[in-house]
């Protein structure tokens, strides 16, 4: 039975995500998830987005200047920004630009030609009152927060819902700025820590100050954050897979002494991911971990921390088998996120397994590191309790809708099935470091992902009908087997057509038999002896005895 920890991940983790079938798709929803015309032709380039933040009257004003390439001709751009937030004007080349609206999406007439192979540059003006987080950052937006002095403590999480929540840009996935420019002001004498590195400081003559944060490398939209508070900072050097990565904590005063412990396991999480995924993908940036008041976020060389300073899930096992308290949950899964989901990162958020998948297998992986195979396969295993399989992984493309919630476990169980495939540790660390060189610092189809798992696994079955199993349908395999006299009757049955994923059979509970090859239809070996018959459960399906007939 599940416990009721786990209920209430699994509904934290749906929250927000409707089934295709239950949900009416709207026109806003079209324009915010879909390649529309007006954002075809045109490539992003770079982002300087300035936002002063004034937490007494929960607003924010301020501007992103938007550098653009041209790909084809078009004259009318889209630019996303969610209400109540509004759009002020729009300026190419000082001249101010005529604007429509239509729901969080504006079009932007360009009366200058827009010539293919040239660049471009927009500046947005803004301002209003931003979202506030509901649910962060499940059901995300603004957070306004104090510390236990008083001060403010304030922060970003936007997943899903969208980085046009607090600032205007071109909010679809498949598009990022090759580098990024974040100016925050806050009041003195509160400190803004967003992603990248801090190039300077500027004191203001109005009681503010300025922070200029310079992302070097490609950035997707819900990945860019900010986080003010009052807090207190150190830094340290990791010798990495390519060279010295600096390493910048940040935690409010009250939890410093907790924080110096707790965040020294970021060392070990580098170690064990660049083992198995190659260097961190963001060395120009470096990497910082940033206490903020909600439980935490990926967000790409910022990721934020709000886990309590103990191992876990919140204090809790999400396996219940003892592994997932020897390490911290937040700083395990959202540094795993720096190579999925900010590395690779998916084009369309149906797509999102990518991100969560491999992500919650990278707990596993990071256990198996430290404490052996074993372990790393009974904390897998162990997270089977928190699947629902509800509805297909994948969700709708072109509306900015994503799929089942099982993407965590069941995607992460699914990647330890295919590994038991593949039986061959070495080819299978090859498949996840080449995975991020092969697309690194790129957006991606799912599609895509499969086709490399498939094309490099060396694995004689169908395997892309393992995939649509557990992407694709909510049903779990089941082998269906019979003894008749000496022999053994065995099939696929409550799976998708052609299935013929191969299974490990343990035999009369002393261990491992032959690995055999079912498929839909009856086959028959020899099974004298035989008496009872299971699965290994490194292999997520389910078995079942029928009698003769």
């Amino acid at each position: 039975m599940k416990n009721k920890l786990v209920g209430f991940l699994a509904f934290l983790l749906l929250s927000g995500s409707a089934s295709a079938q239950q949900y009416v798709f709207t026109h806003d929803d079209t324009l915010r998830g879909s390649i529309t015309p007006e954002r075809a032709w045109w490539d992003l380039a770079f982002y300087h987005l300035q936002v002063k933040v004034n937490p007494t009257d929960s607003t924010l004003s301020g501007s992103t200047t938007i550098r653009y390439r041209v790909l084809k001709p078009g004259q009318t751009l889209q630019v996303d920004l969610q209400r109540p937030l509004r759009i002020l004007s729009v300026e190419q080349d000082g001249q101010k630009l005529d604007v429509r609206q239509d729901g969080n999406a504006y079009f932007v007439t360009l009366p200058k030609l827009q010539q293919p192979g040239q660049t471009e540059t927009i500046t947005v003006q803004y301002a209003g009152k931003p979202r506030v987080a509901k649910l962060p950052p499940w059901q995300g937006g603004f957070v306004w927060s104090r510390d236990r002095a008083g001060q403010w403590f304030i922060a970003t999480a936007c997943q899903g819902l969208g980085a046009s929540s607090w600032w205007p840009c071109k909010d679809h996935m498949y598009d990022e700025p090759d580098s990024m420019l974040i100016s925050v002001t806050v009041p003195k004498p509160l400190t803004d820590v967003s992603n990248g590195r801090l190039r300077r400081v500027v004191d203001n003559n109005d009681g503010t100050r300025t922070f200029d944060w310079f992302v070097a490398n490609p950035i997707n939209n819900y990945g860019v954050n900010l986080n003010i508070a009052n807090y207190q900072e150190w830094s340290e050097t990791y010798q990495g897979a390519k060279g010295p990565l600096s390493l910048t904590y940040y935690a409010l005063p009250e939890h410093l002494d907790s924080a110096r412990q707790q965040f020294q396991q970021v060392k070990p999480m580098l170690k064990a991911f660049e083992h198995w995924f190659g260097p961190y993908p963001f060395y120009e940036d470096g990497y910082k971990l940033v206490e903020t008041p909600y439980l935490g976020m990926e967000h790409q060389s910022s990721v934020t921390y709000g886990n309590g300073f103990r191992n876990g899930y919140r204090g809790r096992d999400l396996s219940s088998t003892g592994w997932g308290l020897l390490w911290d949950f937040i700083i395990i899964h959202e540094s795993g996120h720096e190579w999925f989901a900010n590395n690779i990162t998916y084009k369309d958020v149906a797509d999102m397994w990518v991100h969560e998948s491999f992500t919650n297998y990278s707990e596993n992986l990071f256990t198996e590191y430290y404490y052996g195979k074993d372990a790393g396969a009974t904390y897998v295993v162990g997270c089977r309790q928190a699947i629902r399989n509800d509805k297909p992984i994948i969700g709708t493309y072109n509306v900015n809708h994503s799929g089942s919630g099982d993407m965590y476990y069941k995607g992460g169980n699914m990647l330890h099935t295919i590994r038991q495939l593949v039986n061959d540790d070495t080819r299978w660390r090859n498949i996840l470091r080449g995975l991020n060189e092969t697309f690194y610092h790129q957006t991606v189809e799912g599609w895509q992902i499969e086709k490399y798992i498939i094309q490099h696994a060396g694995v004689k079955a169908n395997l892309q009908k393992v995939f649509d199993q557990y992407l694709r349908d909510t049903r779990i395999p089941v082998l269906e087997y019979r003894l008749v006299k000496d022999q053994l009757q065995y099939r696929w049955t409550n799976c998708v057509p052609g299935f013929d994923m191969p299974v490990q059979l343990c035999a009369n509970e002393t261990g491992p038999s032959p690995v055999i090859q079912p498929t839909t239809r009856w086959q028959t070996m020899p099974a004298k002896g035989i008496k009872t018959l299971t699965i290994d459960p490194d292999y997520y399906v389910y078995i079942r005895q029928v009698m003769p007939q």
